[in-house]
């Protein structure tokens, strides 16, 4: 026989009052769910910067005499200092060599075709016919393919210049909005925390447990992904500017994006340049390239990923992978944190609720 659930504090079962409440509770949440939407990147990046700053901030806190708003004022400081200026500098011109590409793709003086014959020509007979087999022969067809890709994607950010330029103002106001929201969440995060505890129907334990797996993956994905994802296209970029590569922000922002991607990576980006290299005759620059990605860039994941995240919240790699584009595809470029966050999250509950049950995963 199943007891019927009872209130807490009267003893009473659950009336109609009860459940229109809960009704008014769901759409009242949602309409505020709704009016926040404009911000929801502003409000995403705030709880994601409070997160990963909140060791920094409980440490100034110390420092600075238990004066928690100068703490964070300066804790605000230095996430402007390392992390915005610096984002925003980089993006600027990022996006100003790639109207810088489009301009030249347009005038003519950037023509993929001929690379890609100069590469084709300069092959070994086998490497031919096994193009041949796939149907990559035709020099005509891929170059097309090629320079449209290309021409698309510079037309790209060039546009994306210009609804920077457009968009300043709502830019801004996005950008004081987050900054805003760090700062009280920094302040104000253990009080807001206890009122996120007091509100979830779930008893302390699993309370503590999910929000201690929820802060972790957080860091996690910044560090263990974002950061190494800075560090990697960093390094790409200043190889591709020693080699005289041309747009080398521009690769190195690629780059970055890319190494989010477990597996292929950079290794999209660095390989067909080094494979240009030997096949036009520029064959140390090539070997050097190829060492430099394998030796270099391909080793940072390996190296810096455990340092940053740690054994246990690191997810598979095909878990990663997925998660990543089916982020991206439906929360655009937040979904780069959303999709990984997510993922661990479902990894993490089903964990918790497979060890209740006396059936563990593993």
């Amino acid at each position: 026989m199943t007891r019927q659930q009872t209130d807490p504090i009267t003893g009473e079962a659950p009336g109609i009052e009860d459940k229109a409440f809960v009704i008014l509770l769901v759409a009242v949440s949602l309409a505020f769910a709704w009016i926040l939407r404009p911000f929801f990147g502003a409000v995403l990046w705030a709880t994601i910067i409070a997160i990963v700053f909140a060791r920094v901030y409980r440490r100034l806190v110390v420092s600075l005499g238990r004066r928690p708003t100068l703490a964070a004022l300066a804790t605000l400081l230095i996430v402007l200092v390392l992390v915005i200026l610096p984002l925003a500098a980089l993006t600027a011109l990022m996006v100003q060599e790639g109207a810088g590409v489009y301009q030249r793709i347009q005038a003519g003086d950037l023509d993929v075709g001929r690379y890609f014959q100069q590469v084709f020509t300069a092959l070994p007979t086998w490497v031919t016919s096994l193009l041949d087999r796939f149907g990559l022969t035709n020099l005509g067809v891929v170059q097309d393919r090629l320079s449209a890709a290309l021409r698309k994607s510079s037309q790209f950010l060039a546009a994306q210049a210009l609804n920077l330029g457009q968009n300043t103002l709502s830019f801004i106001v996005s950008l004081f909005i987050m900054l805003y929201l760090v700062f009280f969440f920094l302040r104000d995060g253990d009080a807001l925390l206890e009122r996120i505890k007091a509100a979830i129907p779930l008893p302390l334990a699993q309370q503590r447990t999910l929000i201690s797996r929820f802060t972790r993956v957080i860091r996690a994905t910044v560090k263990g992904n974002l950061v190494v994802a800075v560090v990697q296209g960093a390094l790409g970029g200043l190889i591709f500017w020693l080699l005289g590569v041309h747009a080398p922000v521009l690769w190195a922002a690629l780059m970055a994006v890319l190494s989010l991607l477990p597996a292929v990576g950079t290794a999209l980006v660095w390989l067909p340049v080094a494979i240009y290299f030997v096949a036009t005759g520029s064959t140390w620059q090539g070997l050097l390239l190829i060492a430099y990605g394998v030796l270099v860039i391909g080793l940072v994941d390996n190296v810096l990923r455990p340092i940053l995240v740690g054994k246990d919240t690191r997810m598979p790699d095909y878990v990663v992978l997925i998660s990543t584009l089916g982020g991206l595809a439906v929360f655009g470029i937040n979904g780069f944190v959303i999709g990984p966050v997510i993922a661990a999250m479902f990894i993490s509950v089903w964990g918790m609720f497979s060890t209740q049950s006396g059936a563990p995963l593993e």
